[in-house]
């Protein structure tokens, strides 16, 4: 049987339960993070000590009686407290299955996270998961000397120029807010990014202050001006540090602000005991610039994986040809769910 969990105190409890699950399957991140037509919700599924948790974000299908479910921005996917071998994963995905159609529920689409284990053999048999390409992750295990032995030789020289005209300092949140956003905007202006990577002062204000996990404002101050040029979100639960959202200024881009912060987070993270950095990947799938800009700190790359799974096949044909055409190849179409292609493009 599946519990779907909806209050804010029942859902920090069966987190907390399990370690090292990361900021991105919190209550609060998925509150800020859904529209105003999603519902955020925590399914539960337990059998003896091993309990299966799934966050998702439930949705309407316009002009239908039918949902469908998807994950935050980030890395989600399922959890699984005390994994127990002889767990019965048939018995598992039945009771999804149960669940999903009782609540007609077409669809899931779930990105997964490159550092949780088990999640491939949970979902194995509904639907797919396919890989995407790559995050970057630093082993904060190792030595900071090592951890810098591995840079590549631009980014040294970058950062030795950095640090002789800049200095990182921990952000204040009421004196420092206002810069981060700036900077954010900006930075995403310039690469002409979607509409659903701004947000609310609200927003930003709220994920730093949220009490499920640890978050640190970054910003770099170019010593001759006093002007912050650079500022950075990160994100510390259980053994992870998630580089989350920046911005750097545009008339300071040779001073690399963004790399010097993450090499300072990156000294204090593991003076901290943290485990893993995770730097992200490129845009979408893509190994692009920004991944080879990432990937300059480390070559310990981790697969970036997607969890796609059609519950009611009839369902699903039906109201994507009722919203695309009848004579559309829905398995030709790489979006998904493909019922939702049309709003999307009409929105860009």
């Amino acid at each position: 049987m599946i519990e779907a969990i909806k209050d804010k105190e029942e859902w920090r409890k069966q987190i907390a339960l399990v370690p090292n699950s990361d900021f991105y399957y919190s209550y609060d991140y998925h509150y800020l993070s859904k529209n105003d037509d999603e519902q955020p919700v925590l399914l539960k599924y337990k059998d003896g000590q091993t309990s299966i948790l799934i966050p998702l974000l439930i949705r309407n299908i316009e002009n239908t009686n039918y949902k469908d479910a998807t994950s935050v921005y980030g890395y989600a996917g399922p959890l699984v407290q005390q994994i127990d071998k002889t767990i019965n994963v048939e018995k598992f995905q039945k009771a999804l299955n149960t669940f999903l159609n009782q609540n007609s529920i077409v669809s899931v689409f779930s990105r997964l996270h490159p550092y949780i284990e088990h999640q491939e053999m949970i979902l194995n048999g509904l639907g797919n998961v396919n890989a995407l390409g790559n995050v970057v992750n630093i082993d904060l295990t190792d030595t900071i000397e090592n951890q810098r032995a591995k840079f590549n030789r631009r980014l040294k020289t970058y950062l030795n120029k950095s640090r002789r005209s800049c200095t990182v300092i921990e952000g204040n949140l009421d004196e420092h807010l206002d810069d981060f956003i700036r900077l954010y905007h900006e930075n995403m202006k310039r690469v002409d990014a979607d509409d659903s990577y701004f947000f609310s002062e609200d927003y930003y204000r709220k994920i730093l202050l949220s009490s499920e996990y640890e978050s640190e404002l970054s910003l770099c101050v170019f010593n001759e001006t006093k002007e912050v040029i650079g500022a950075s979100m990160f994100m510390k639960k259980g053994n992870i540090v998630q580089y989350h959202l920046s911005g750097l200024s545009e008339d300071h881009f040779e001073l690399n602000p963004i790399k010097l912060i993450i090499d300072e987070m990156r000294i204090k993270s593991t003076h901290e005991g943290y485990k893993y950095f995770n730097l992200g990947g490129g845009l979408g799938s893509r190994e692009d610039s920004l991944f080879k800009f990432k990937s300059g700190f480390s070559k310990d790359f981790r697969e970036f994986k997607t969890w796609k799974y059609i519950v009611n096949e009839e369902a699903y044909k039906t109201i994507t040809n009722n919203m695309l055409g009848e004579n559309i190849e829905i398995n030709e179409i790489d979006f998904f769910p493909a019922y939702r292609l049309k709003k999307r493009v009409v929105k860009i």
